[in-house]
């Protein structure tokens, strides 16, 4: 079938116009008042190209695999159907859509999709490309689906690459974002989606295909968000914050509300990617501060500059299979009792919050009287307690260590000493990264650390109460639900003789 406007011929079959003639669409059961979004699905050929199957929705658009009648190689067809209802939406499409098609069909690079052709009729539009059997990076911004730090840098390395090119032929992006960037076999990254781009060689004043305010604000520059002019730094911009988001498995602002995050994206500067993951090179915090930067120039001038740093550090990353030992270390905090309340995305966060250390022993984890916050889970050894020398308890795989500075409200000084006595393996967090974390994250340690917090203290209450003196027999008890009676408030407490 052609793609054409749904008219009802007849009940119960919708029919196409297509070249002027009425065609079937298919049995009764599709005319009903989401007969669009039926017709969308029950597909067969758009233009020349005979549809496979449906790949993609947008907003906007939705994109088919589709094969053309002059050759047997796959293609991806994006469709944009306009809308009667809304001719201000319909007229922004048709830009959206001609720049696209302009745009992309002159670029010339390996990493930006190829655009064979691109159609526009009356009632919508067509654009067949590259199909690029992969993925996008937006699968890999949760914090548990992170790529390998050595993946993440050689895709970012081409995108740069390919920004560089696009700029030197005058295209800016203005909407890199994870979605917009797909990754093929050996991690070649394919920048798509050039809708939104800006023709530099174009001269403004005459071409009205340039739209204010356009772009995903997360992703946006101080720039374009102010809607002053722009140029290729907004890309690197753009590109700066899903490299972050692809080490970190966040955003570098976040917000409740989009007011708060454009006043955080002008005003704030992002944290260091190290505080939110440690086992990062420090080498990237610097790169990714000159690509956060809000001054336009003490940003990178251009995504070779960008590159080049980026190879830097790359050139100095072990290609290990970090995956193995990610997944190795997510089934040990997975089997403690500790982390049994902690859903999976929680746990992932923790791994990328934590270091891991091994530690000798007779080594000081925590020394008494100092102030830190830094708590944490023993996976494997022993540890000793002890105040002012003496022993307070011993403590084995899978306890907690370090919690009731973390949990004080205003004070982190350590009131106990805690000394490993053989070989231990410690998952040591920091609370400032915690502060970082997800409030959910937050939330659940919170948790977790009072429960065992009050479970000890239950342990120790049984420990002095076997000590103590016989109890007084009570002669009756008081009703539930009844309060206290006399003065003062707060703990009364006295310790009975040993």
């Amino acid at each position: 079938m052609y793609v054409g406007t749904l008219v009802p011929i007849s009940r119960p079959g919708p029919h196409l116009i297509a070249d002027g003639k009425p065609v079937t669409c298919g049995p009764a059961a599709c005319y009903d008042d989401t007969r669009e979004s039926t017709l969308l699905r029950r597909m067969e050929q758009i233009g020349k190209y005979r549809v496979i199957r449906e790949i993609g929705k947008g907003a906007t658009a939705t994109v088919y695999l589709c094969v053309s009648p002059d050759s047997d190689r796959p293609l991806a067809v994006k469709l944009i159907r306009f809308g009667k209802d809304c001719a201000a939406m319909s007229r922004r499409l048709r830009k959206l859509f001609g720049n696209e098609q302009m745009v992309a069909r002159r670029l010339k690079h390996p990493n930006i999709a190829k655009v064979y052709e691109g159609v526009v009729k009356d009632e919508y539009a067509y654009l067949a490309m590259e199909f690029i059997d992969g993925f996008t990076l937006e699968n890999h911004t949760r914090i548990d689906k992170l790529l390998p730090l050595h993946r993440v840098i050689g895709i970012i390395f081409k995108c740069c690459m390919a920004l560089d090119s696009a700029y030197r032929q005058g295209i800016i992006h203005r909407d890199i974002k994870p979605a917009n960037i797909l990754v093929a076999a050996n991690d070649e990254p394919k920048l798509v989606d050039f809708g939104l781009a800006l023709n530099l060689n174009k001269n403004m004043d005459r071409d009205s295909t340039f739209i204010m305010g356009v772009g995903s604000p997360s992703y946006m520059s101080p720039e374009q968000i102010k809607g002053y002019a722009l140029n290729q730094k907004t890309d690197l911009y753009s590109l700066g914050v899903v490299m972050f988001q692809l080490l970190t498995g966040r955003l570098p602002f976040r917000a409740k509300n989009q007011a708060t995050l454009i006043y955080r994206i002008i005003n704030t500067d992002a944290p260091d990617v190290t505080s939110l993951n440690p086992s990062l090179p420090e080498g990237l915090n610097a790169i990714l501060r000159k690509a956060l930067e809000k001054d336009l120039y003490s940003r990178y001038r251009n995504g070779a500059e960008f590159a080049k740093d980026l190879a830097a550090v790359r050139y100095q990353i072990v290609q290990d299979d970090e995956t193995v030992q990610d997944n190795r270390h997510f089934e040990i905090l997975r089997k403690l009792d500790f982390f049994i309340d902690f859903e999976n995305v929680e746990l992932w966060e923790v791994l990328r919050i934590a270091v891991w250390r091994e530690i000798a022993p007779r080594v000081t984890i925590i020394r008494e009287g100092e102030a830190s916050r830094v708590f944490g889970v023993l996976i494997e050894g022993y540890v000793e307690i002890s105040i002012t020398g003496r022993t307070l308890c011993r403590l084995g795989k899978g306890e907690v260590i370090g919690e009731v500075a973390y949990l004080h409200p205003t004070s982190d000084d350590r009131s106990a000493s805690v000394v490993t006595l053989e070989n231990s393996l410690f998952l040591e967090i920091n609370a400032a990264a915690l502060a970082l974390a997800s409030e959910e994250l937050q939330e659940r340690m919170r948790t977790a650390l009072l429960g065992r917090m009050i479970d000890r203290m239950r342990t120790v209450n049984g420990i002095a109460a076997s000590l103590g003196a016989p109890a007084v027999e009570s002669t009756k008890s008081l009703m539930a639900g009844s309060t206290r009676s006399g003065p003062g408030s707060g703990i009364d407490l006295e310790l009975s003789p040993m």
